[in-house]
């Protein structure tokens, strides 16, 4: 909030204002102050105490009559120099959370054919406008005062497809902001439009098999942009909503694009994100790449993903026909949400209409930021949260989506992220809430964050786990520190752990609540680290590793997650961060896909052996306990036994580079050999180097 000008005030709550005056202004210093508002009414300060912080002098100053909120006021000092007196925490008090809290969810635009009726959540600001532009006629029109802090106006026509956009003043600077609460935008954010989601046609919803526990999932993480951006595969609309899901003779032929994704056989994918991000031009995307980790809109869809950005209506429709085509092809669709920061505070519509009010920052006005990115969302100030969880519903009523992913959820609390659980559930009952419980350095205390910690606190919550991670792949930040896949084997107590999804140490409550991966969108692919890792092993023994990883991910009890193209050896040409990088670092390679076809039907087939077998599917820390024993052979293979009633299976992993036997009790089925060294059924399995033998009784 701080702007560290020479001469600053805000309004601190309703008793009191801090002054800042800069040393070598006036020497910081002034016997007295007093407050004016914008029609020059006089109000007394008394100054409460001063001191000198950091090469300023800081005042409190006591108000001797009550604030009008939404009045425009100027501190003048004992010079008569006057400067505007900012909203400040006075937005954070209990008393503006209770007082201008709208109940209503009428925000934003109402449209019927005879009327349209606009509304805006802005209590501090003196007064706001609205440019209303049809048929390339311009008016300006007043809205008006209500309670609560809502300004709104109605219009007697009907406006359908017109333009509009709101002229807020705010500590007295006007800004103009499309419609926060509207979905349907012109590109860029440039203003919104009048629509109504009744009048268009929508694909008809898909009825799919619910789904019984977090635990039958398959999680494939994938880019819109970055699934159909390479040449020649066959996709005559690359990088959109709508080439995600288009199929022709080509695609399928070649195996490409949403063709390749229906041959995989996961059952959800999890798309980066789709919702405005402000770091592409929507109408020049080939100018810049970026994953969209960078939002500026929460309900508008990226443009950039649409076949045409400058009808509002086409990202949506595109954006539905996909999700309505994944479930057609018995695909589930999550989407990864950002949540936690905004990508430019003083750009966002949202800190415009009410600054300082949807972050978190503390009495000073410094602001929070955990997520590292200068500015974290505040989800306790009840309209923010109120704006968040309505976004939420408004997704999951269009388009019919079965899951979210949060990033950085360990800024948000879990108050919020429980609300979001039981909003979700109660639409949709096998929906997927799950992210990034990393317990992030936020103004949210320890024991209040969304992170792993507090995974007891939230019910139905699924987190990313970072030690699977990283006893499986190594270190994330130090490549050359090896994890059990690059051969590391004083690992098996931390391995067994997580094979039982960390249930038994009881760092988890429930494999339901964990997400098994090597690799994700963020830092160095598997392959990328493998080639650090393993520098003086070949491809061929590397490929054997990637098996193993893959095996790792799909067959421990919890939730298996893939990046794509962890199943053919994705490479990012050794960088580790390629959120902004061109094209041909993000791009899935089917070239290379096509190279590495090996490694691509080994994932498949433990894929399918994942979801025909439930004995790698349990859903409780009691049946991890009483179902699952893991035992080592020497320091170097790792036994997995694991059964759920009459479904028995034992795994070999064999991250070494020695050969071991095995002599089994009983004849069994070998389902899966990553070496096909043995035979159909035996007792005595051969465990080769670098490799995965899976065994499944008969009873």
């Amino acid at each position: 909030m701080r702007k560290q000008k020479a001469y600053e005030a805000y309004i601190d709550d309703y008793e009191s204002i801090i002054v800042y005056m800069k040393k070598d202004f006036y020497n910081g210093r002034s016997s007295f102050f007093y407050l004016k508002d914008q029609e020059d009414r006089i109000i007394s300060l008394n100054i409460r105490y001063k001191e000198n912080i950091d090469g300023y002098t800081r005042f409190r100053l006591d108000i001797e009559k009550n604030l009008i909120i939404g009045n425009e006021y100027y501190v003048t000092n004992e010079y008569g120099r006057s400067v505007i007196c900012e909203y400040g925490h006075i937005v954070k008090t209990p008393k503006f959370y209770e007082d201008y809290f709208y109940p209503g969810k009428d925000l934003g635009l109402t449209y019927t054919k005879e009327k349209s009726t606009f509304k805006l959540w802005a209590p501090t600001s003196l007064r706001v406008q609205m440019r209303l532009i049809k048929n390339n006629k311009e008016r300006i029109i007043d809205l008006y005062r209500e309670e609560k802090g809502v300004f709104s106006c109605e219009i007697q026509e009907d406006l359908l497809g017109a333009h509009y956009t709101f002229i807020v003043r705010n500590n007295g600077t006007l800004k103009e902001v499309s419609d926060p609460y509207s979905s349907f935008s012109g590109p860029n954010l440039k203003y919104s439009m009048v629509e109504d989601i009744k009048n268009l046609s929508l694909p008809e919803i898909i009825k799919m098999e619910p789904l019984k526990s977090y635990c039958d999932a398959i999680i494939y993480e994938c880019n819109i942009r970055d699934m159909t951006s390479q040449k020649r595969i066959g996709v005559l609309h690359p990088k959109t909503f709508y080439g995600f899901v288009e199929e022709n003779e080509i695609t399928k032929k070649k195996c490409t694009g949403f063709s390749y994704l229906k041959s995989l056989g996961i059952t959800h994918i999890q798309l980066m994100p789709v919702f405005h991000f402000g770091s592409v031009n929507e109408l020049h995307p080939e100018l810049n790449y970026n994953w969209g980790y960078d939002p500026m809109h929460y309900r508008v869809l990226q443009g950039s993903y649409a076949m045409d950005p400058n009808v509002c209506q086409e990202r949506i429709l595109e954006f539905a026909y996909l999700v309505q085509t994944c479930h057609k092809a018995g695909i589930k669709v999550n989407i990864d949400v950002v949540y936690n920061h905004i990508y430019v505070k003083e750009d966002s519509i949202l800190d415009q209409i009410v600054p300082n009010y949807y972050f978190l920052m503390d009495r000073e006005g410094k602001l929070s930021n955990g997520s590292f990115c200068g500015n974290d969302i505040d989800m306790v100030a009840p309209m923010c949260k109120k704006y968040f969880l309505e976004t939420i519903e408004r997704i999951i009523n269009w388009f019919d989506i079965d899951g979210l992913r949060f990033d950085l959820m360990g800024v948000l609390d879990c108050k919020f992220m429980n609300e979001v659980e039981a909003l979700c559930h109660s639409m949709k009952p096998d929906f997927m809430v799950y992210g990034e419980g990393w317990n992030m350095p936020s103004f949210v205390p320890e024991y209040l964050r969304a992170s792993q910690n507090n995974q007891d606190k939230m019910d139905r919550i699924a987190h990313f786990s970072d030690r699977f991670r990283e006893v499986f792949k190594g270190s994330n930040g130090e490549l050359d520190k090896r994890g059990i896949i690059e051969g590391r084997l004083d690992e098996f107590n931390n391995a067994r752990n997580c094979l039982t999804a960390s249930c038994l140490d009881y760092f988890f409550d429930s494999p339901e609540k964990v997400i098994n991966y090597v690799e994700c969108h963020d830092n160095h692919t598997l392959w990328d680290k493998l080639k650090i890792c393993c520098f003086n092993e070949s491809e061929e023994t590397l490929k054997k590793r990637q098996i193993i990883a893959n095996a790792f991910c799909l067959l421990a009890q919890g939730i298996p997650f893939l990046h794509s193209g962890q199943e053919y050896c994705r490479t990012k040409k050794g960088i580790d961060n390629s959120y902004s990088k061109s094209d041909p670092y993000n791009l899935i390679d089917y070239n290379l896909r096509n190279k590495n076809m090996d490694v691509v039907n080994a994932t498949k087939e433990l894929i399918r052996i994942r979801k025909e077998h439930p004995c790698f599917r349990l859903t409780t820390r009691k049946e991890c306990q009483e179902n699952v024993y893991i035992s080592p052979i020497l320091s170097d293979v790792i036994v997995y036994n694991t059964r759920k009633n009459l479904d028995h299976c034992i795994v070999f992993f064999n991250p070494s580079i020695k050969s071991h036997e095995y002599n089994l009790d009983r004849n069994a089925q070998v389902i899966f050999d990553s070496e096909f060294v043995n035979e159909s059924k035996t007792t005595h399995v051969q465990i080769p180097p670098l490799s995965v033998v899976i065994c499944s009784f008969e009873y």
